[in-house]
């Protein structure tokens, strides 16, 4: 393959799970671009359509769902296409992913290095020896250590953070271009958490690999992410760096996230909650996926979907309020 600009590219994505009560659009009309290298964090509250996106991208959907339309644009080329053959290839070679919980992830009958080795081999060419001796390289590369001793162990037998830096040696094992973190932190406390982050970003430097951050917190993805991605009901809301989110957030749902997160000059306030329930994705609105829990709701949000529009040279939204604010701003300029 040519060298691309992106290495990952998502076009009009849509993605539906049939189910006994109708069409459920778990993910509506996702795109964003990932370069070679970057970190790009997907952040949404439960429902949002974050992890289904991730899920379309491996091609790892449950039986009643299915990609309905749309691209997935891997080095250029459209994997959606691809058989079961080329996919079996692309997962783990070009693409891997990291579990939110890693003892359901891995398998408690059979040892680490028995699930370690099995990665290897299943992936690359090399022979029994070389696949011990690989996934040794693999439990250090990761700061885990005695790893001949390690490889002997169970998943019981580890913490918490030691099995999550076993599945990311697992993931890291044939050397993926883009690695995908589906919240590799939710079932860590606060200072593993920190360390497997600052773990994931030290293997980025070394490796040179993209990675996919997916998570509910935005504050796991404030200092390691290049760009950041806001969805909601199965659409993105805002796109931006975390600066642009962070700083100057130009949808209501962003606004509304960042307001119940607890911070130094709020720690004595009364942390505001988003109102209202979250979407049900049978019956998605007309309009804005978010209006009906909407403080600044307009008659227009009812009605027709926003477009994205530019609020900032590397910042987006899909929000009419911008689109009002704007038009205020030409009446006064003029």
């Amino acid at each position: 393959m040519e060298d691309y600009k992106y290495i990952l590219e998502l076009q009009d994505l849509h993605t539906t799970f049939t189910t006994d009560n109708g069409d459920v659009s778990a993910v509506n009309g996702v795109n964003f671009t990932l370069e070679p290298g970057k970190t790009l964090g997907i952040v949404g509250e439960s429902g949002s359509g974050k992890s289904v996106t991730a899920y379309s991208i491996m091609q790892i959907l449950a039986d009643n769902g299915s990609i309905s339309g749309g691209k997935v644009l891997y080095k250029g080329e459209n994997i959606v296409d691809w058989d079961a053959k080329q996919m079996a290839g692309f997962r783990g070679r070009c693409v891997s992913i990291i579990f939110q919980d890693p003892m359901t992830s891995l398998n408690p009958v059979f040892s680490i290095g028995y699930q370690l080795k099995e990665a290897i081999l299943l992936h690359t060419d090399k022979t029994k020896e070389q696949a011990n001796e690989r996934a040794k390289e693999l439990l250090s590369l990761v700061g885990i250590n005695e790893p001949e001793k390690r490889l002997k162990q169970y998943p019981h037998e580890l913490s918490g953070g030691m099995r999550q830096r076993v599945m990311i040696a697992m993931a890291l094992a044939c050397e993926p271009d883009i690695l995908i973190a589906d919240e590799p932190t939710t079932a860590l406390d606060v200072t593993i958490q920190a360390q497997i982050l600052e773990l994931m970003q030290d293997l980025q430097k070394k490796l040179g690999m993209a990675i996919i951050m997916v998570t509910h917190d935005l504050g796991v993805i404030a200092s390691m992410c290049d760009e950041i991605i806001v969805m909601y009901g199965g659409r993105v809301c805002e796109r931006g760096t975390a600066d642009d989110i962070f700083y100057s957030p130009s949808h209501e749902y962003t606004k509304g996230l960042l307001r119940s997160i607890p911070t130094k000059s709020n720690s004595k306030e009364r942390l505001v909650p988003i109102g209202g329930t979250p979407i049900n994705l049978l019956n998605m609105p007309e309009g804005c996926a978010f209006c009906p829990r909407c403080d600044e709701a307009m008659k227009i949000c009812l009605k027709e979907k926003p477009e994205e529009i530019r609020v900032g040279e590397t910042h987006m939204a899909s929000c009419w309020m911008n689109i009002k604010n704007m038009k205020q701003e030409e009446v006064v300029n003029e």
